[in-house]
């Protein structure tokens, strides 16, 4: 981790920030982790192995899950994967000392909601911690919520769609996309994972597929393709719809 000095306790009065699950096969990591995260005012359990990590999640409701990638035995990848398969609303962050391109699709593949590599600064790990909390939150408390994101509005319920208050007609795959996309607003999906929720695993490597429906949203949400302000493309990973706070000026890129 970072030597830089830890920041200041976020939020009121120290209010709890989660029930986190810290999992490293290496002790002196997961103390560290443990001592710096309490003092924001995180709740911490911790594992040393995968199989460890899952027991626990069976047993204990956990708000989101720090999970290391190079384990041995069970590795953090494939933790990640039936974690995820158990607890599919469960917030994981996946923590590596490595920073490929590689790395990152296999960790997102696997079901994680986010990535971060060693050595990283504390404020940084802490804010994304508390977003995938967050995340994981609204898509519990009510999964037809209506979510409004810059001047998209999307209603699930009513599988309905507007733009500045004006109806968009979608096709069903088109909304579903969409609404994945916008459910998971400001975290990047990979492109099998969003084939595979979206269409099925059999269209995993249909990426051109995939591209054309992302032009044809771009269309209908008067998505400039060239500069996107919503749906954004990650390079070699996937696509990202921009979280509100992320939202660059209107007619800005």
């Amino acid at each position: 981790m970072s030597s830089m000095p830890e920041p200041a306790l976020p939020g009121p009065e120290g209010s709890r920030k989660g029930k986190l699950l810290i999992v490293d096969d290496e002790m002196s990591i997961r103390w560290a982790l443990r001592k710096t995260l309490e003092r924001m005012n995180f709740e911490i359990s911790e594992a040393e192995t995968g199989d460890q990590a899952i027991a626990l999640v069976r047993t204990i409701r956990f708000d989101v899950v720090l999970l290391d990638i190079g384990m041995p035995g069970m590795n953090g990848i494939e933790a990640c994967k039936k974690i995820r398969k158990l607890m599919p609303l469960l917030g994981i962050v996946m923590l590596t000392v490595k920073n490929t391109e590689e790395d990152k699709i296999h960790a997102l593949d696997a079901g994680a909601d986010d990535y971060i590599t060693k050595p990283f600064h504390v404020g940084e790990l802490a804010a994304r911690l508390r977003a995938t909390v967050r995340r994981a939150h609204a898509s519990t408390a009510n999964l037809a919520a209506v979510i409004s994101i810059g001047e998209i509005e999307l209603d699930p319920a009513r599988r309905l769609v507007k733009r500045a208050g004006t109806p968009i007609h979608l096709t069903p795959k088109e909304f579903e996309l969409l609404h994945l996309l916008m459910s998971h607003a400001g975290l990047p999906l990979t492109h099998a994972r969003i084939l595979g929720v979206v269409w099925g695993p059999e269209y995993g490597g249909e990426l051109e597929y995939l591209r054309t429906f992302v032009r044809q949203l771009r269309k209908k949400l008067g998505d400039d393709a060239s500069s996107p302000r919503y749906l954004v493309t990650d390079p070699q990973v996937g696509y990202r719809f921009r979280a509100e706070a992320d939202l660059p000026a209107e007619g800005g890129g």
